[in-house]
This record gives C-alpha cells, structure tokens and sequence, in this order.
C-alpha cells in the first residue's frame, strides 16, 4: 500500500504512477553505460582516438556517478527529492545533447563521462528514496523495487542491442540524442511525482565530506586504469607526469600509487565524518551506516553484481569487434541472449521474492551467473561459432536479474526511512563503482586484443572469480537479519 501521511496523504495511484518515470530514469541511466561498448571502435575512427581512449571515458562515466551518488543523496534532503531528480534530468539531456555533437575526445568526455556521469548522480538516489518513501508494505516495495531494478539490468543488457542498432543504421551520436528525447519525456512523466515534504529542519551539506569521498573513489579506479599501459606489478615503462619520471621502468606500479593515495584519502573522509558527527554536524554521510553485517554484505553483493555484468559485457564486446570484426549490430544482436535471460528474471522477480529470501536469491544469482562464464569459456574458442555464446550469455543474464533486486530489497530494508537518503547514495555509490572497476579491470585485461584471444579469457576468468567472491559474500548474509536502528551522534 501507499504511504498515507502528510498533507492529505499519497494516493496509492498517485504512488503508482510515479513508479514508470522512475523507472525509465533508472533504464536510461543503465543503457548510457553499457551502449557504448557495442560502439566502441566506430567512435574511436570517427572521432580519431583509440580503444583506451574509449574505454576511459565509459570509466569516467560510471566513475563520476560513483563518486558523487553520495553527495547527490545527501542533496535530496536538502534540496529535495523531486527537485533533485528533475535537476538531474536536465544535466543529463545536456550532456547527451553535448556528447551527439562532439567532434573530439575531449568533448565527448565532457557530455558523456562528466555531465550525463552527474546528472545520474543527481537523479538516481530520488529514485530509490521514493520508491521507499510512498510504499511502507514490505511486499509492494519489493514489488517496486523489482520494477526499478530490472530497468537497471534491463538497460545494461538491452543497451548492446539497441546502441547495436542504431550505430550500425544511423550513427552512434544518434544514440545519444535518443537519450535526449527519453529524458524529455521522462521529465514530462515526472512533473507530478507527489514528493512527501521533507523535515522543517534540514541538514547542512559536508562539502569537505564530498570533496573527499569523491577524490578518494577516483584515485582508486584511476589506479586501477593505469594498470592497462603499465602493468599491475612493476611498471612496464617508465611513469612520467609533465616530463618529469616518478616511476621508473621496473618500479613499482603507478596502479598501487593512485590506489593507496586513495585508500588513505578514504580513510581521512571516514576520520572527517566520524569527527563531525561526534561534535554534532552532520557529515555527509553516517559512519554508523557501516556498522550493519546484513547492509554491508549487501552492499558487497551490488558491487561485485555490476563488475561482473559491466566487465563481462565490456570483454566480449571488445573481443567480437577487435578480434572477430563484429559490427556494432553484430555485437548487440550476439549479447541478446543476456538480455532475454535479464527480461525473465526480472519480470519473475516478486514472484522469487515471495517465495525465498532474499539471501537465497543472491546467492542462487551468483552461482547462475558464474556457471554462464564457465560455459563462455568452456564452449568459446578464438573462432566458436555464433551459438556457442548463448548459453553463457543466457545464464549470466538469468543470474544478475535474479538477485539485483534482492541486493537492493535487503540493503534499503535494513534501514529505516529516516535514514533512506544516506543508505541509498551509499548503495548507488557502491554499484556505479562496481560498473567503473568491472570496464578498468577488464579493459586492462584486454587492452590491445591480439589474435589469439588470450586476454579475453584470462578476462573472463578473473571477471568469473568475482562472480565467486560474491557468491561467497551471499553465504554470510545473515540468515534473520535485524533490522537496523536510526544512527545517532
């Protein structure tokens, strides 16, 4: 049922009827980051820059959500959740807007990677905040949140297919001003969202919070980009920034430079909050929200969930148009597969949810997932045959849609709704980090694919045991877990 209350309460259809604007925002969100992998090496000739160049801006993309999801959060209780979410709209058409017209790389970083990466920052934490805000009956959120997760799978499979498409019959900047139109549309859909007020009182915003989450996720996943030119243990070349060597060949990795620079600027962010609330501010975002076993494990589970899809989808769309000279609608057409095992255990997903845990669903969707991979690698070869992908393809699809609802359902639900701002940035933060490392891990793995496809399966496996260190995270969810109090100073 709708969450009454307020001045005159939420209709139940009014509830309802925000449920497809939301949606469609999430879907649009999604495509934006899995489009661009079918469409990777006609980008690259039209705009003059290589593959690495191309799998650097769909890093920043997810990145720049990643690192700002959770101020975006905190901005709903500020600002707003409709506002903020209508705000996120129009940056992210802008972006788009800008990205279909760029003539180089730097410009299509700008729209693409920068402006659509925070107008999803802005847009999507509404998403979840009022998915949980207008249903308070457990079964209907879930039911909701189904919706909601499954046009995020949904666009992550589908963008392949469609980017596929439309690059091949029109031009990949049609792709872009196709997200133009939708967010036009969605934010026609949205304008009567019913937004429950927001406390008297509101919250200061932590800027020294944000600027330090923010920096301390970039390092990391830029450590991890680096690991493609020069190697993950000691450097395959020398490192130099403005003429001047840092690392020299055979030294350390810059890769564990950037990534312990930005452990430790972490750690300082989580000092700085934990500070903050001690002394009664209110920091960007509660330390206590990691005090949670079932919340955090779930968190972990959104990670891995969107490292595998992204990774595994970003190595085989590099591997078919490098290796095998796959078109872009080839390459979306091949990765339906994933989609239509996605679509069915999507639309199955109140169902599962009703008749099993939530716990049971993640770990199931892991184990499925992870026997797809197997049979990628077991039936691939350096010339397999088309058929050969989709069982793989079909088990990896069914696996993620099974449990990505559930991994949302257990972390939103282990909070109360005081604190669903702060909870939902930090599980969007979480899973646009998961879709960042997934492309910087594969794409080191496969950076300049030869013949004889041995990066593509030594991607595949590492993306595989991912999929298995998930699985395992989902054996120590709690079997009854509690549900968390509000977090105090």
């Amino acid at each position: 049922m709708a969450r009454t209350g307020g001045a005159g309460g939420v209709a139940l259809a009014t509830a309802k009827a925000a449920v497809l604007p939301l949606a469609l925002a999430q879907f649009v969100a999604s495509y934006a980051a899995s489009n661009m992998n079918v469409a990777i090496t006609s980008i690259a000739d039209d705009l003059g820059t290589s593959v690495t160049g191309i799998q650097t801006t769909i890093t920043l993309f997810t990145l720049t959500m990643a690192a700002l999801m959770i101020p975006g959060s905190k901005l709903t209780d500020i600002w707003g959740r409709k506002f903020c979410f209508l705000l996120g709209l129009l940056v992210y058409g802008a972006g788009a807007l800008l990205a279909a017209f760029a003539q180089g790389l730097p410009l299509l970083m700008i729209g693409y990677s920068l402006l659509e990466g925070v107008g999803s920052a802005l847009l999507i934490p509404p998403i979840y905040i009022l998915i949980t805000v207008l249903f308070d009956d457990t079964t209907t959120r879930a039911r909701y949140f189904g919706v909601v997760s499954g046009a995020a799978g949904i666009g992550a499979a589908a963008g392949p297919l469609i980017g596929g498409l439309i690059t091949s019959y029109v031009s990949w900047r049609a792709s872009f001003l196709l997200q133009v139109v939708i967010v036009a549309a969605i934010a026609w859909l949205g304008r009567g969202i019913a937004d429950p007020p927001l406390p008297a009182r509101r919250p200061a915003f932590d800027w020294v919070g944000a600027v330090l989450s923010a920096l301390g996720l970039f390092l990391v996943v830029f450590g991890v980009l680096q690991s493609g030119a020069y190697g993950w243990g000691r450097a395959t070349k020398d490192y130099a920034i403005g003429g001047t060597v840092l690392v020299q060949q055979g030294g350390v990795s810059p890769v564990w430079i950037y990534v312990g620079i930005g452990v430790v600027v972490l750690a300082l962010f989580a000092v700085v909050a934990w500070t903050r609330e001690k002394n009664g501010r209110t920091p960007l975002v509660s330390v206590r929200l990691f005090a949670n076993l079932t919340s955090n494990l779930g968190l972990l589970t959104q990670n891995l969930q969107w490292l595998v899809l992204q990774g595994a989808f970003f190595v085989i769309s590099v591997f078919l148009q490098q290796v095998r000279g796959f078109s872009a609608v080839q390459t979306g057409l091949l990765l339906m597969p994933a989609t239509i095992g996605l679509l069915l255990s999507s639309a199955a997903a109140p169902r599962m949810a009703r008749r099993h845990s939530q716990r049971r669903l993640i770990r199931f969707g892991f184990f499925v997932t992870a026997l797809g991979l197997v049979l990628l690698l077991a039936l691939g070869g350096t010339r397999p045959s088309v058929w050969s992908y989709v069982p793989g393809l079909f088990l990896m699809g069914l696996g993620v849609g099974i449990m990505l609802t559930a991994s949302v359902n257990l972390v939103q639900s282990a909070w109360p709704e005081e604190v669903q701002g702060d909870i939902s940035g930090v599980s969007r933060s979480v899973s646009n980090l998961g879709s960042s490392l997934g492309v910087a891990i594969a794409g080191s793995l496969v950076a300049g694919a030869i013949p004889g496809g041995g990066q593509y399966f030594s991607a595949l496996v590492i993306v595989g045991a991912f999929a298995v260190l998930g699985w395992i995270a989902a054996l120590l969810i709690p079997r009854k877990p509690a549900r968390q109090s509000v977090p105090s100073s």
